[in-house]
Formats: C-alpha cells, sequence, structure tokens
C-alpha cells in the first residue's frame, strides 16, 4: 500500500510540475513579446494585471497543450534513468520548444513568414528552457527516487 501512496504521490507532483512548467514558460513568452509592443508608462500597469489575469494562465493551456507529448518523452527519460541536474531539464525544455516550433513550421503555409523569423525561434526556445527548469525545481529534482529500493547499509566488515 506504501508503494502505491509513492506512486501517485509522485505522478501527482509531476502533474504539478508540468502545469507550473507550462505557466513559466508562458510568463516568459509574455515578458519577451510584451516589450516591443510600445506600451507608455501608464499603461504598463493594465497590461501586465491582464496578462496575470487572464493572458498567461490562457496561453499557458496551450503551451501544455502543444507540449505534452515531447514533454512526456522527456519527463519519462528523466524518470527511468533519474536525471536530476538542472540542465537536463534545460536542454530538454529546449527539446521539447524545438520540437514544437518545428511542427509549427511545417503546419504554416509557405507564405508565413512569422513562424520562420529567428526571433520567434528564440523565443519559443527560451520558453521551454525556462518551462524545464521550473519543472525542474518542482518535480525534477526527486526523479527516479520512486522506482528504486530502499538503499542498503553496507554489510558490516567482519574480522
Amino acid at each position: 500500500m506504501s508503494r502505491v501512496l509513492t506512486y501517485l504521490g509522485r505522478f501527482a507532483l509531476i502533474l504539478i510540475g508540468y502545469a507550473i512548467a507550462a505557466l513559466a514558460a508562458s510568463t516568459f513568452l509574455h515578458v519577451v513579446s510584451l516589450g516591443p509592443l510600445g506600451f507608455t508608462t501608464k499603461e504598463m500597469p493594465a497590461v501586465i494585471m491582464g496578462s496575470i489575469v487572464f493572458s498567461i494562465p490562457f496561453v499557458a493551456l496551450f503551451v501544455g497543450y502543444f507540449a505534452f507529448m515531447p514533454a512526456a518523452v522527456t519527463i519519462l527519460l528523466a524518470e527511468l534513468l533519474g536525471a536530476r541536474g538542472w540542465l537536463y531539464y534545460a536542454l530538454g525544455g529546449a527539446f521539447v520548444a524545438t520540437v514544437i516550433v518545428v511542427w509549427f513550421v511545417r503546419a504554416a503555409e509557405a507564405s508565413n513568414d512569422a513562424v520562420r523569423d529567428p526571433r520567434y525561434w528564440a523565443a519559443m526556445v527560451g520558453g521551454g528552457i525556462v518551462g524545464g527548469l521550473a519543472y525542474w525545481l518542482v518535480a525534477g529534482r526527486l526523479a527516479g527516487n520512486w522506482w528504486r529500493s530502499e538503499p542498503t547499509s553496507p554489510a558490516p566488515s567482519g574480522s
């Protein structure tokens, strides 16, 4: 029974980590995109509050939707390999974002230059790195410890 609760707890932590990673990636995309839009200092508080309340969680739904399959593979590999380093999750987030961008480029019409812009690629990959690091902070540091048996103490040395 204890093992089942461990599995359920780890699964819940993975889901919470994924949700926070999607929110972090969405926040990064908003921070990167709000600057160049040219809002005045009087408009910025309303824009930022609107982003926090509505836009960031809404875009996080799309981030979570599009990133689900590549992120699930990355998370599964991390759990099986017991990868706990921040670099694995940063590179994994960059990989997930690159997969999504390539998918968008392949799905877009040939005349759509917006998805072929290097700044778009950089923003998406940066969002993936931020999302990967957010996942690492919540769930990645404990990856793989649910399936390993309890460490045994070394046998006493006999004379």
